[in-house]
């Protein structure tokens, strides 16, 4: 079914039907907050964020609203830091870490990263590894969403370090603040000037959903 479902948009890329065909490279800068409509995003790639979330029960607005931040449902988007494809996946770390978890040798093509089907279900499984991995143990599920999307962007490591170098204090200083209060951390005490405002924008593009 997947492999019909991605002749079929394929076919769709060809004709027009996508801003860019997918083996068109765009260089943008790192992380590219672009301003396409969430919804429509989500409605264009629905076919592989469906399964995706189905196959690593992550959510599947997430996946959508990480994708319409990172790259705009924009296939061919590749950043200066070479991020490549729709969920803005870099193959020496976030491909590399999948890989390996999936018992893998080495790390994904550009070519592969460039796929729709492939790169959502890189980008998807790699959220399922952050929140199995680094971010296990955080309670609320809002605030689990949170540290998601700060993790996606800027690694599980630098947020929990803005609580503590030790994981087990940092996860229970994590639980014992609301989402509100979770939120408002980030804001005020990440160290990368991006994290915040990321936060910001897949949390308003998941509203809009």
């Amino acid at each position: 079914m997947l492999k019909i479902r991605h002749l079929i948009l394929s076919a769709l890329l060809l004709t027009g039907c996508a801003s860019e065909p997918p083996h068109h490279a765009v260089k943008q800068r790192n992380t590219p907050l672009t301003q396409a409509p969430p919804s429509s995003v989500n409605g264009t790639w629905a076919m592989f964020t469906e399964d995706a979330a189905s196959h690593y029960g992550v959510d599947e607005k997430l996946i959508s609203a990480i994708i319409s931040v990172e790259s705009g449902g924009n296939p061919g988007v590749v950043s200066r830091s070479n991020a490549v494809g729709l969920m803005q996946i870099k193959a020496s770390t976030a491909g590399r870490e999948v890989y390996r978890t999936l018992g893998r040798r080495g790390q994904p093509s550009n070519a592969e990263l460039r796929d729709p089907a492939k790169n959502i279900d890189i980008g998807t499984a790699y959220i399922r590894i952050l929140q199995d991995s680094a971010l296990s143990g955080i309670r609320d599920p809002l605030t689990l969403r949170y540290a998601t999307i700060v993790s996606y962007a800027n690694g599980a490591g630098a947020l929990l370090r803005t609580f503590s170098r030790d994981r087990e204090r940092a996860i229970a200083m994590i639980n014992a603040m609301s989402p509100d209060e979770f939120y408002q951390h980030v804001q005020n005490k990440h160290p990368a000037a991006q994290a915040p405002r990321y936060l910001w924008k897949v949390t308003t593009a998941y509203r809009t959903i």
